[in-house]
């Protein structure tokens, strides 16, 4: 499916864009990208969310950061409160306010790896979810000035989180200007292009100019895992777009993933998402395409 463009505006007197979308029935899923930089704090729903080619279930406070130009979108399952409604606490900011930020303010430094993870997305850890959750909640209700303090608090508080977890599946996009360490990003574009092949870490280590020792310490030092898991969640990723939006066969998801072996697919698939490629592709395709109302009550009134 192809993501549909969503223009971001900022309201008079704000730099940036705090969207407040309160929704009493469900979170629908809605296919989407911008360029824009986004902080999204999800309350009162369970779910999945997708991100790129990640697929991941959420729940009440969940906090993830994504890069511009990265396909997302939400689809709940449950509210947690059936009484109140889903919530979505959006936070939007430019690639050129980032620049502005860093320019003018060089206590903002430590902001710059975070803004070079967000390529990839990044969902943050429980400690720092409880510590800003009430900083997000209460924006709605400040002035533009007011507000702009908190997201300083906010970000300045996630960029420090050691917890921190990048969406390995999302595709690497490196050309956003931020500075990183060019080695990695060298491996991580290569992967995101060659996943589905055979990957040596030798190949890895001579990309990144390290030996291989060295290699193994400083790819777990950046994503907290080793090259052999990220490379599985790159192709359990694809495969699970794959499954949801097309009618492939899973052997031939599983070996266009890079998979020779159908049973290591269907196990590793399992250990990732808890449950089998079959299951998933049904389970998700009822919950994006849900049946037209007509649809479930003739269904219902056929069990009767």
């Amino acid at each position: 499916m192809k993501p549909t463009f969503e223009k971001i505006t900022p309201d008079d007197g704000a730099s940036w864009v705090l969207l407040d979308r309160r929704m009493q029935d469900r979170i629908p899923f809605e296919w989407h990208h911008h360029p824009e930089y986004e902080l999204t704090l999800t309350l009162n729903s369970r779910g999945h969310r997708y991100i790129g080619n990640d697929v991941d279930a959420y729940d009440d406070g969940d906090l993830v950061f994504i890069g511009p130009g990265i396909p997302h979108s939400w689809c709940s399952e449950t509210a947690v409160d059936p009484e109140q409604p889903h919530i979505a606490l959006v936070v939007w900011f430019t690639h050129g306010w980032a620049n502005g930020l860093l320019a003018l303010f060089p206590e903002m430094a430590r902001l710059r790896p975070l803004l070079a993870a967000a390529s990839q997305g990044v969902r943050f850890g429980p400690a720092t979810r409880a510590a800003v959750r009430p900083k997000i909640e209460a924006m709605s209700s400040l002035d533009p000035a007011a507000r702009l303090i908190l997201l300083f608090e906010v970000l300045l508080a996630v960029c420090t989180d050691s917890e921190a977890m990048t969406l390995a599946n999302v595709p690497g996009q490196t050309d956003v200007g931020i500075e990183t360490d060019a080695r990695i990003l060298r491996v991580l574009d290569y992967l995101h292009a060659h996943f589905a092949e055979t990957v040596t870490v030798t190949r890895m280590a001579d990309l990144a100019n390290v030996s291989v020792s060295a290699f193994h310490r400083m790819f777990r030092r950046h994503t907290r895992m080793t090259a052999v898991d990220y490379i599985t969640r790159l192709r359990i990723g694809r495969a699970c777009s794959f499954l949801i939006d097309g009618d492939l066969a899973i052997a031939h998801i599983a070996e266009d993933v890079g998979f020779q072996n159908l049973s290591l697919f269907n196990r590793q698939f399992g250990a990732l998402k808890g449950q089998t490629p079959s299951a998933f592709r049904k389970r998700h395709r009822l919950a994006i395409y849900p049946a037209p109302s007509s649809a479930r009550q003739k269904s219902i009134r056929s069990r009767d």
